[in-house]
């Protein structure tokens, strides 16, 4: 059981019924992280921009955010995490067999050499952030730009502050259709 309470829809502002509602229709749930972090709203709103930024804009794909998102998780050993970013690196396009297996990344022939600079990013800055060497940055730039780099840090530093929040309060991956109102779906969307 989680150790802070998750705030209900019906708890909340019209402002951040809103946003609960753009999460719930867009993922068929509002994650109980969000739902957590939502006892403070100015932290909630926040967050919510910044995580779709990270993941929804930029040069690199979601799909390449996704792997290095899982490896972060599993190297944090996040259940919560791995719950939803396991499907959603699966559904872009990663087997299980890489996902279940991503540890020995760097013997796979399935991962093109930019992407194993990537999770090997992940690793290092996960395991210790001192620990990116100039060969391993210099390996790095040779695969993605500036605007690039920081997008995958990114991804790496905002997991790696979900994972320890997520662990810290012990949060119960969340169901479908948890944290909604019925209301509040479209008739479309409720009979698809």
């Amino acid at each position: 059981m989680s150790r802070i309470s998750k705030v209900e829809r019906s708890q909340i502002t019209p402002e951040m019924g809103a946003l609960f509602d753009k999460i719930y229709a867009q993922r068929g749930n509002v994650p109980n992280m969000f739902r957590t972090m939502a006892h403070r709203p100015e932290i909630f709103a926040t967050m919510m921009a910044h995580f779709s930024a990270v993941l929804n804009t930029g040069t690199v794909s979601t799909k390449l955010k996704e792997l290095i998102i899982v490896r972060t998780s599993q190297l944090n050993v996040t259940p919560y995490c791995l719950a939803s970013h396991t499907v959603l690196a699966r559904n872009l396009g990663w087997t299980d067999d890489q996902l279940s297996n991503l540890a020995a990344w760097s013997t796979r022939e399935d991962f093109t050499p930019a992407e194993k600079a990537a999770i090997r990013l992940a690793e290092t800055v996960t395991l210790d952030a001192h620990g990116l060497s100039d060969e391993q940055f210099a390996e790095l730039r040779s695969f993605y730009d500036d605007g690039e780099i920081v997008e995958l840090l990114c991804s790496i530093g905002l997991f790696n502050y979900f994972n320890r929040f997520n662990n810290a309060l012990q949060m119960e991956p969340t169901k479908a259709g948890e944290g909604g109102c019925e209301a509040v779906v479209e008739p479309a969307a409720a009979t698809a």
